[in-house]
Formats: structure tokens, C-alpha cells, sequence
């Protein structure tokens, strides 16, 4: 079961194609963005960490999706 919201999912597909979404593609939506999404935080901690800080910032974030 994903954190992600169902719904939020099929928005995004349907805004991003103007197409109808099945409750599987959106479902899988969340799941891929969800593993995604952790591997892009832990690459963040660790430059976070690296800066000596126990907040991840936004730059950590850009940071981590652009390695």
C-alpha cells in the first residue's frame, strides 16, 4: 500500500495526458513515484549530512534528483 493518494495519481496522469486512468495505472503511479521519491530522499540526507545538518532543504532535494 502506497502513502501516495490514489487520487492525487490519477489527476496527475490525467492532467499530464487528458486520458481516463484506471485505478491500476494510478496505483502503480504512486508505487513508482513512492520508490522514486525514498531513493531521492536518502541521496538528500546524505548531502544534508555531508553539510553537517540534520534538515534536509529544498537544495538537497534538487541536489539529489539532478545525481
Amino acid at each position: 500500500m502506497s502513502e501516495l493518494p490514489i487520487a492525487a495519481m490519477d489527476r496527475l496522469i490525467r492532467r499530464a495526458t487528458g486520458l481516463r486512468v484506471g485505478r491500476d495505472a494510478a496505483e502503480a503511479m504512486a508505487e513508482v513515484l513512492e520508490e522514486r521519491g525514498a531513493k531521492v530522499a536518502v541521496e538528500a540526507g546524505k548531502y544534508a549530512k555531508h553539510a553537517k545538518r540534520k534538515t534536509v532543504k529544498a537544495e538537497d532535494v534538487r541536489l539529489a534528483v539532478k545525481k
